[in-house]
């Protein structure tokens, strides 16, 4: 597995945490493994694959401790978005958008074998590829000012 297609994986995980109570974290996450592959025709035709979890138990042990760290930090991680957001508060921000910061922060502020310009130009990949069509400069932005 790449590092993006762990980072896309990671994405999934937490952007799914935000709408199960905290109790149900463990068999969310047994569900996310479990989930058969999707894919979608983009708009030339071509499938895509959207959700394929092909990976190794080494890899999905790495991958949920990554999500439990960096869910264990959200409030921190939040606070320091909240100071670098003008004109907006996590609260207020999209779901997407908000677990693309939430990651990148973590990798900018917690990952030491992470630069942060790559974890910038990969939290506006994502935000490509999942938010709306003003996420990319927003992501940008933000971790612009965090940096």
């Amino acid at each position: 597995m790449t590092r993006r297609e762990a980072r896309e994986h990671c994405f999934k995980m937490l952007f799914c945490q935000d709408f199960y109570p905290a109790e149900e974290k463990e068999e969310q996450l047994v569900q996310y493994f479990e989930a058969p592959a999707e894919d979608e025709s983009n708009e030339k035709g071509v499938d895509e694959i959207l959700h394929q979890v092909a990976m190794t138990e080494e890899e999905r042990k790495t991958l949920e401790e990554r999500v439990e760290n960096i869910m264990a930090r959200i409030p921190e991680i939040d606070r320091q978005i909240d100071e670098v957001a003008e004109g907006w508060k996590t609260r207020r921000m999209g779901k997407v958008e908000l677990t693309i910061l939430r990651l990148a922060v973590y990798e900018i502020k917690e990952d030491e074998k992470i630069p942060d310009k790559v974890a910038i130009n990969e939290a506006v990949e994502l935000a490509k590829k999942f938010g709306g069509k003003d996420a990319p400069s927003f992501v940008n932005g933000v971790l612009a000012r965090l940096v």
